[in-house]
């Protein structure tokens, strides 16, 4: 590097230092509030690794990273902006600290959730390797994301893969207030990349041009092809874990001094001056410079301002896909798994961003067979078998999604969906929000949930309220082969992430007629079934067919049920089922979820709030007992919603006004 080069490194450094500093103050003066977490003491890292990327790289933060954005070149203007809560900030004021990001920079965002970065770096990093574009990534980290899962499951699928990033561990020696040697069980995290067959190296974090070098080893590593690298940069932050910790004393003053002394920019400035001729005045009219930039910075902030509720309107969803509900032709039978392999193959072959990955998706095409042999045709690039990671698998849909891909991720079994979660909450549902409602996301997740071909309590669950209840996520549960081709198409192409629940027993079930060519269900509509005047049942999912089936034995009684199949569970098509209720003055709500706390609870809640006063009788919801799921197949069908459930429910609100007391 020239010095001119040299110059702005230092320059970044005094820019990341300054900002926290004036971070510190405004906090202090109540103008930051929440709280944030100081990057003063660790500028070499971010600096020194920033310099080595090209505009077209990414960069993923955490919790700390303040100065990853502004080594990458993120507005400080925008970014004061943020930390204040003003609507001029990178994240409308929406984000705070933990979440800046700028995707015009490439840089991905800072993190609240320890680790998480390393996944979604992950998944940027497979998109770029899907594309060919050359590009690469660094995905920043603190050793307290060592012990975390994800750690070992990315670097494990990026060794695996050969992915073009860098994983890259700020060891400043302490998580909150635990210390790196009471925490993790080797002397050096960047041991552990043996483990994944792939190089690591220890640098001293303070030496700003040690991290520069050994990081552009690691990215040319990275663009030729040969994969990731692990880098740990021993440093140390010489605040508190954050500004509103105020935690007993954990370390010790002699420490913290020592620390202090090994200052980044003091060494820096001294090798600027003896070792590459740089003069005093040139540092100081670099502060100077600095200085200016960051009261500048101040004053926009502070005369920015706050944001409305207007500003949120829009930034949790982007618009759904509704296109017209299709007028198809005849078709042919398919099975539930044969609808789904369809649709992926067209929307594959339609838009080559599309990918699925998952366990066992690719050589046998899934456990439910919805993917086989379409390895043959699209590769094993677009056909991804993962290992048994599925934390990982999440993350590299989340992280691919954000960077332009449209994955779609196989569960093999829906209860393991529990090992996704923070990718799927903290993650995919909240990421456009965090960012001000800019980005999208545009993934599915996919897979086979509920009971009644005996696999018991951990095989067996139906889990849809957990995700009907985030904001963020879309919600989808086709109940025939003719839903699951449509509604899978509309979720490839849908803007957020999407929840697709696929029912084991319609697997298994019977056929259903379904047409050749490429058509799209709306998002957000649903279907009535039956049409009927006495009672209106809206069921989901397995349901369907089983409030069918009680509909046919109910026509004995003289009794005319209309079955409403909502189809897209969030959002739900509120009018469908409100319009239904004031016709027939009853409703009855089945699903296979449990009863109490479930989705049935929101329906009922909607008609009470919408249709009160056109009820006849009491809303009655129908919905598995509160059980986990039994292995004894006479016990499975006693706790799954069964059609004489169904049928005396209905019952119970139809024949109340017919009983003669």
């Amino acid at each position: 590097m020239d010095k001119k080069d040299l110059e702005e490194i230092y320059r970044t450094m005094l820019r990341i230092r300054r900002f926290d500093e004036g971070v510190i103050a405004l906090f202090n003066e109540g103008l930051v509030k929440g709280t944030a977490h100081s990057y003063v003491g660790q500028e070499a890292v971010a600096a020194g690794a920033c310099a080595a990327l090209a505009r077209s790289d990414f960069v993923v933060s955490h919790h700390r990273g303040h100065g990853h954005c502004i080594a990458k070149g993120a507005s400080l203007d925008r970014m004061m902006a943020e930390l204040m809560g003003r609507a001029t900030g990178y994240c409308k004021g929406l984000g705070g600290s933990m979440h800046i990001a700028d995707l015009d920079l490439n840089i991905l965002g800072a993190n609240g959730i320890v680790g998480a970065g390393i996944g979604i770096g992950t998944g940027a990093a497979l998109a770029n390797r899907l594309r060919g574009n050359g590009a690469v990534g660094i995905a920043f980290f603190g050793d307290g994301a060592t012990n975390e899962g994800i750690f070992h499951e990315c670097l494990n699928l990026g060794s695996l893969w050969k992915l073009p990033i860098v994983y890259l561990c700020e060891n400043n020696h302490y998580g909150l207030s635990t210390s790196f040697r009471d925490s993790t069980s080797v002397d050096r995290v960047s041991t552990r990349a043996a483990a994944y067959s792939l190089p690591g190296m220890t640098v001293d974090g303070n030496d700003v041009l040690a991290v520069n070098e050994a990081v552009r080893e690691a990215v040319a590593r990275a663009r030729a092809g040969e994969g990731p690298t692990l880098i740990e940069a021993l440093t140390y932050r010489w605040g508190d874990h954050s500004m509103r910790a105020n935690l007993p004393q954990y370390r010790s003053d002699s420490e913290v001094q020592d620390w202090v002394k090994r200052d980044a920019i003091a060494r820096f400035e001294e090798k600027l001056k003896k070792e590459f001729g740089l003069r005093e005045d040139q540092l100081e009219r670099a502060r100077r410079d600095v200085d200016a930039e960051l009261a500048a910075a101040r004053e926009f902030a502070i005369a920015s301002p706050e944001p409305t509720m207007q500003d949120m309107e829009g930034t949790v969803y982007a618009p759904h896909y509704t296109p017209p509900e299709p007028k198809t032709g005849a078709g042919r039978e398919l099975s539930y798994g044969q609808a789904l392999k369809e649709a992926l193959e067209q929307e594959m072959a339609r838009d080559e961003n599309v990918f699925v990955l998952g366990e066992d998706v690719g050589r046998i095409g899934g456990i439910f067979a919805a993917t086989r042999g379409l390895i043959e045709q699209f590769g094993p690039a677009r056909l991804r078998d993962t290992p048994i990671s599925e934390a990982a698998i999440a993350a590299c849909a989340v992280g691919s999604a954000v960077s332009g891909m449209r994955p779609v991720a196989e569960v093999q079994i829906f209860d393991f969906i529990t090992h996704m979660m923070d990718m799927i909450v903290n993650q995919s549902a909240k990421f456009r929000f965090m960012l001000g409602g800019k980005p999208t996301v545009p993934l599915v997740i996919r897979g086979p949930q509920g009971g009644g071909i005996r696999l018991a309590a951990q095989h067996s669950q139906s889990l849809e309220a957990w995700f009907t209840h985030v904001p963020g996520l879309v919600v989808v549960a086709p109940s025939s082969p003719y839903e699951a081709k449509g509604l899978l198409t509309s979720a490839i192409r849908e803007n957020n992430p999407v929840i697709f629940l696929e029912h084991k027993l319609l697997y298994v079930g019977r056929k259903g007629m379904v047409p050749e060519e490429q058509y799209a269900i709306p998002i957000g509509k649903a279907t009535i079934k039956r049409r009927g005047r006495d009672v209106t049942v809206v069921a989901t999912l397995a349901m369907v067919d089983v409030a069918l089936q009680a509909a046919v034995r109910l026509e004995d009684d003289g009794i005319d049920i209309e079955v409403i199949d909502p189809r897209t569970l969030r959002p739900l098509d509120e009018d469908c089922i409100v319009e239904s209720v004031r016709r027939t003055s009853r409703l009855v709500v089945v699903h296979e979820g449990w009863k109490r706390w479930g989705f049935g609870a929101e329906v009922a809640a909607l008609v009470a709030e919408k249709a009160i006063d056109w009820l006849d009788a009491p809303i009655v919801r129908v919905g598995a007992r509160d059980y986990p799921m039994p292995y004894n197949d006479k016990l499975e069908r006693l706790v799954i919603p069964s059609v004489d459930d169904v049928v005396d429910a209905v019952k119970s609100v139809v024949l109340r006004d017919r009983v003669t007391p």
